[in-house]
């Protein structure tokens, strides 16, 4: 037999009830945009003839260059950064260059190092052809594990990588040593064609950027991002922090 409930407190009862029912919680999974949504994005902002001029001169010499997205948000860590040096690993034809120089401050300096010097030379025509003057583009023949360790640390804003992606971890032992507090390390081809997320592709490529992304993911002095433009685009800020 239930006690007797007072006259009044009906109310009170179904209140009551109402908070001991369990609460469903509703989870809102995000689909994949369409190819036409990710299309629209990645040509938002758009290129220039210089830029598209740059891309014929690298598909004529077989480089794969960053995409018009990842080029674009190049441009835009560069000018939040108000980069004053940063350094490039893959020169290409220039297309990364060019939207990394148009992003710094004006009196920014560009170091930009390739195996190929045929490549460096496309990309100080794609410079010139810009308007960028001789004095702000560095270039530096030689493969980036042979530069890298010559540069002075805690010096760049801003380390782009878009080498040899086998090589990616060691570049960001690398970058870490050159990048000021608050500066920011990019690799391109972070998905790299859509094999880093299938875990059954184990070739040495593959292999080396997904253990790139796990050592950054799961570095505390890092703020990491992954972007999905282009190829992807992983980004991570170096945390400052203070001297103890």
């Amino acid at each position: 037999m239930f006690p007797e409930v007072p006259a009044g407190s009906d109310r009170v009862a179904a209140t009551l009830c109402a908070r001991a029912r369990p609460v469903s919680r509703r989870i809102i999974i995000t689909t994949p945009i369409k190819p036409a949504s990710w299309t629209y994005a990645e040509e938002f902002v758009a290129e220039d003839d210089i830029l598209a001029a740059a891309r014929a001169r690298a598909e004529e010499v077989g480089v794969a260059p960053i995409g018009s997205g990842g080029g674009a948000a190049l441009r835009f860590l560069a000018s939040v950064l108000d980069a004053r040096a940063v350094v490039e690993i893959g020169t290409g034809t220039g297309v990364s260059g060019l939207w990394l120089l148009r992003g710094m401050r004006a009196d920014g300096v560009l170091t930009t190092v390739d195996i190929e010097a045929e490549h460096q030379r496309l990309a100080k025509e794609t410079f010139s052809d810009a308007g960028i003057s001789a004095n702000r583009a560095r270039t530096i023949a030689g493969a980036g594990l042979d530069v890298l360790p010559r540069l002075t640390d805690g010096h760049y804003d801003i380390v782009f990588c878009d080498g040899d992606k086998r090589e990616y971890p060691a570049y960001l032992a690398e970058a870490l040593r050159l990048l000021r507090p608050g500066g920011v390390v990019a690799f391109d081809n972070a998905l790299w064609h859509d094999r880093v997320a299938d875990p059954a592709q184990r070739d040495e490529e593959t292999v080396a950027i997904r253990d790139l992304g796990r050592t950054i993911a799961e570095n505390e002095s890092l703020v990491p991002v992954l972007l999905p433009v282009g190829d992807g685009l992983l980004v991570a800020k170096k945390v400052w922090t203070p001297e103890t």
